[in-house]
């Protein structure tokens, strides 16, 4: 996504140390990014939720003198024209339908991002290598782990699903590295619990190879993550929606299939059992 106004955004944020509040601020400059040159430090902190001094301080701590200054840069890089589907014209709907366009949004955002397979591919085929593949996804994330294992096992032959916390969740990580894991595919979502950070700093030292879905490249868990690929979460209702981060998981599943070999005949004998059992009404 490096010649859209998000991958430029994403590309300028990258490698600069951001405080928490400062990732709050980039993570919605990249959900917003077409209307992002042409907010108003004030405009931003309201979208972002933090305050006007945070949104300059930020601009500082990406090396210009203001916002104004970023601003200007910005609007050298995107769209010269503010799209028609600006920043607070959705002001029609009531908050159930704003949650649900917001959500939309976040899909688009994430079929841009998609235009580049590759990092897709990649995370497939460090997934299909793993045996046994660990998927770890801890409180809001866990529902999105237990998905794609659900599915990942049916054409993956050792599928280990990480989804409680406490002492022993390093002893499992430790199981699968002694049966030959390669790999851990991590679920991330706000908040991000400490352990989840900790779990993943264990699992790259014991050798594996960590590939998170996470709502941004600046989460918390990016540090700890060999390759992450964004999803963002939706805000707009008292509790975050995850139809994107799902999504991508979905996206992952195909990729690793795509990687093993026998995926299709594990379906098919599948399938078949299933029909001898009764196992779904028809």
């Amino acid at each position: 996504m490096s010649d859209s106004p998000a991958g430029r955004l994403q590309a300028l944020f990258e490698g600069h140390r951001l405080t928490p509040t400062q990732r709050r601020i980039a993570h919605c400059m990249v959900r917003r990014a077409a209307d992002a040159p042409f907010l108003s430090s004030v405009e931003l902190a309201e979208l972002a939720g933090v305050s006007q001094p945070s949104v300059t301080r930020f601009a500082v701590a990406l090396g210009f003198d203001g916002y104004p200054a970023l601003r200007r840069h910005l609007r050298e890089v995107a769209p010269p024209e503010r799209p028609a589907a600006a920043a607070g014209e959705d002001a029609g709907h009531n908050e159930y339908q704003q949650a649900v366009l917001a959500e939309i949004e976040n899909l688009r955002h994430l079929a841009g991002l998609l235009a580049d397979p590759a990092p897709v591919e990649r995370a497939g085929r460090l997934l299909a290598g793993s045996r046994p593949l660990l998927v770890l996804g801890l409180r809001a994330a866990s529902s999105q782990a237990r998905g794609f294992a659900y599915f990942a096992a049916k054409v993956h032959p050792d599928v280990r699903l990480l989804d409680e916390g406490g002492s022993m969740l390093t002893d499992r990580i430790d199981a699968a590295v002694r049966a030959g894991a390669t790999a851990l595919l991590c679920f991330a979502l706000p908040r991000h619990p400490r352990e989840v950070v900790d779990a993943l700093e264990y699992a790259r030292a014991a050798g594996l190879t960590v590939v998170t879905v996470a709502e941004s490249a600046f989460a918390p868990v990016a540090a700890h993550s060999d390759l992450l690929i964004p999803a963002a979460v939706g805000t707009g209702l008292a509790f975050d929606t995850a139809c994107a981060p799902m999504l991508l998981g979905r996206v992952l599943l195909e990729a690793m299939a795509d990687e093993l070999p026998d995926a299709q005949a594990r379906l098919e004998q599948f399938d078949a059992k299933a029909a001898e059992r009764g196992l779904f009404v028809e």
